[in-house]
Formats: structure tokens, sequence, C-alpha cells
């Protein structure tokens, strides 16, 4: 895990002359110009979720804009990684919810590996938490049950669909939203046959809380465990350096 600090005053990198704009920029940039909270893991809850919710909810008391976007890593078709920003749509014993088109990129990947890597970083106390795990395709009952409880826009933006295909002008999206957009307003029960709201189930759980001092603490869950007695849907929890 990139641990996030204060950088060093600008400097011209060895042997390399003078620092180039960019990197005098860079090095200017300060984080956590926040009072961090202490996060003490001998008090940690026994399994991830609730200690989730906990911080999810510290996250929205302190400001944080937007927690609930995350990064979601996939296994692309040249076996590569893949990354980008979603949102979470619930989080719960089932897993961590989210959702997109299963004829989009991630939809396709997801498919044909079905498992992945979730990232929130919540600046404004100087958390991280990673989770990764197995993905599963919740029945499309639910998927538009979980759309039509969300707003016009973003059944609007289920309509459009043709997610990650090739797009020949702005012109020719103008169109299709404007159209989507009349129907949510019309249909706000309307089909998204795409639509598919996905399940990852947690196997691996890191929470990264940052220190002033860089004595980060990092407490990982892990589901069961080889050689120590737990069954597979028990945790186990421990330490890790920073």
């Amino acid at each position: 895990m990139t641990t996030p600090g204060t950088p060093p005053p600008p400097a011209a990198p060895q042997g390399s002359g003078p620092a180039t704009p960019f990197q005098t920029l860079l090095r200017a940039q300060r984080v956590w110009d926040v009072e961090l909270p202490a996060f003490d893991p001998a008090g940690a809850p026994a399994d991830p979720l609730s200690l989730f919710h906990t911080w999810f909810a510290e996250a929205v008391a302190a400001g944080q804009a937007e927690p609930h976007t995350m990064g979601i890593a996939t296994v692309a078709e040249d076996g590569g990684p893949d990354v980008r920003t979603v949102m979470l749509h619930d989080a719960d014993g089932r897993g961590w919810h989210f959702a997109s088109h299963a004829s989009s990129r991630k939809g396709r990947q997801l498919a044909a590996r079905p498992e992945a890597a979730l990232h929130f970083y919540w600046a404004s106390q100087g958390r991280q938490i990673r989770i990764r795990g197995r993905v599963a395709a919740a029945p499309h009952a639910e998927s538009l049950a979980d759309l039509h409880a969300r707003s016009t826009g973003a059944l609007a933006a289920a309509l459009v669909g043709r997610q990650s295909e090739h797009l020949s002008s702005s012109e020719e999206l103008a169109r299709a939203s404007a159209a989507a957009w009349d129907r949510a307003q019309a249909e706000p029960d309307a089909d998204a046959p795409t639509w598919t709201l996905y399940v990852l189930e947690p196997r691996e759980a890191e929470f990264f809380q940052g220190d002033e001092r860089r004595r980060h603490v990092r407490l990982r869950y892990r589901r069961g465990g080889a050689g120590n007695g737990a069954t597979a849907a028990e945790w186990t929890r421990e330490l890790l350096w920073p």
C-alpha cells in the first residue's frame, strides 16, 4: 500500500539538475493537514463489516467528500489489472455492492474472472480500506430494485447503456441521453436489461490508519486461515508493518 504523508521540501533530484515545474508543484503538496484520529486495533470488532460501517459514519461526520466512491480493480482481458472509480450501493452481510452494465468492460471482465479488489481513501481522517474477494451478480429483479431506488439521473444513465462502446460523436451521446431522460421521467420503473448489481464477498480486508509520525496502523482481516483452527465463516486479524 502506498503510504500517504507530508512530502519533503522541493529539491532537485540528485544528478539530474534543477527540479522540473511539475516536480516543484508535486512536492509542494501537503496531506493530512488535519488532526488524525487514533485507532486502537485491540478494540476492533471481530468482523470487517462492523468496522467499515463505523469508519464510514466517521468519514461522513468528518466532512469527507463523496465517501461512498471507491476504486475497483478487475482483471483485464490481457491478464493485467484494470481500475476505475464506482459508487458503493451497500455493504451488508453478503458483501460490498456496486453496479454496472453486464455488457460493459468491467462487466465482461467480471464474467470472465469474477474477482475484484476495492479501495476507499478518506483523506479527512488519513484512512484507507482495501477489500478483496469474489464477485457475484445479483438476480435481475434485485438489480432493478436497486436501480429504481436511486435517482432519475441514475436510471437515465442506465437506460443509455452502451457503456464502454465506441462513441462516434458527442452529439450522438447528447441525443441518446436526452431520450433516456425523457423515458426515465415518463417510466420510473423502466427496465434496463443489462444493468447488474454485483456483490463482492470479501475474503480479505485491510484497514489503514495514518499517523503523523509514520507509525501507521494496518489491521488486516482474513476469512478463515490455514492452520489456525478458524472456519471459512470466521475472520482472523493481524497487524502489518506500515
